[in-house]
């Protein structure tokens, strides 16, 4: 029972990002996106969001890199100067664990987006963060927290077994105290009753997720609930990340032989709603 939800993260950060997620829905194995409901281009990827009702649209909870929806000054400990998200990942964790009114902030912020993303009357489908920032355990007890408040039903936890990557790329896996919290944060998850996949594909190549490598993914995509998950774009944008190969990872999830390894290894494609509804009923 190989089960499959392919995502595409940032989904509203540019008309770039969200051209690609739509082209590789219609086109690919594309099956969910990670919605940033403060992202440049949010308009935009609502309006194509409502249009490809089989693509499973959750939120892309944003911490880091960007602006708050939270007026500025009601967040201070989470943004600098100029009322922008912090860019030092580690210094604003430390802030948010040894502070209260720093993860009052962060719980008032987090609100704000699950709210927002309700007012696009999309179905939630699932829930991540950006920067995979919910790994801090703050952060994470906050999501489950608000997030269900909010009916938040999967989050993704990145536990990626190197072991697969290793029989796609042989230098493919790397080690990390990622996978360490990754697992921390399922636990977490499946203790509050929420679920997560049983594995996840899309970290230690982040930016990189090729056509050799997703099609040798799929190739050796374990039983269970799975995620693989890449960053498409049509191109470089405003913001994004230098080095990210955007346009290999749409003709990757576009790739013909993609769709033909799907069916080959008998994977079954769908968004996290389908399979977890269907676990339940």
């Amino acid at each position: 029972m190989k089960r499959l939800v392919v995502t595409a993260d940032d989904f509203g950060a540019s008309p770039e990002v969200n051209e690609a997620v739509e082209r590789a829905h219609r086109d690919g194995i594309l099956t969910a996106a990670s919605l940033m409901v403060n992202g440049a281009a949010v308009e935009d990827a609502v309006e194509r969001a409502r249009r490809l009702p089989t693509l499973g649209i959750g939120l892309h909870v944003v911490l880091v890199d960007g602006r708050p929806l939270s007026p500025p000054d009601r967040v201070p400990a989470l943004v600098d100067a100029e009322g922008n998200f912090r860019t030092d990942m580690v210094r604003a964790a430390m802030r948010i664990f040894a502070s209260p009114a720093a993860r009052r902030q962060l719980a008032a912020e987090v609100a704000a987006q699950f709210d927002a993303f309700a007012a696009t009357g999309l179905p939630l489908d699932h829930v991540n963060a950006h920067k995979h920032f919910h790994l801090h355990p703050t952060i994470a007890a906050t999501l489950v927290k608000v997030g269900k408040a909010h009916g938040m039903r999967t989050v993704r936890a990145p536990v990626e077994p190197r072991a697969v990557l290793r029989a796609v790329e042989s230098e493919g896996a790397r080690s990390g105290i990622e996978g360490i919290w990754a697992q921390q944060v399922q636990r977490l998850m499946r203790r509050a009753s929420l679920a997560t996949p049983d594995q996840v594909f899309g970290l230690a190549w982040s930016g990189a997720m090729t056509a050799p490598r997703i099609q040798g993914l799929l190739k050796h995509l374990p039983d269970g609930l799975s995620e693989i998950y890449a960053h498409p774009a049509t191109g470089p944008y405003a913001g994004s990340a230098p080095g990210y190969r955007y346009a290999e990872e749409l003709a990757a999830l576009t790739d013909a032989l993609a769709r033909q390894a799907v069916a080959r290894n008998s994977i079954t494609l769908g968004r996290f709603a389908d399979f977890i509804e269907g676990e339940r009923s």
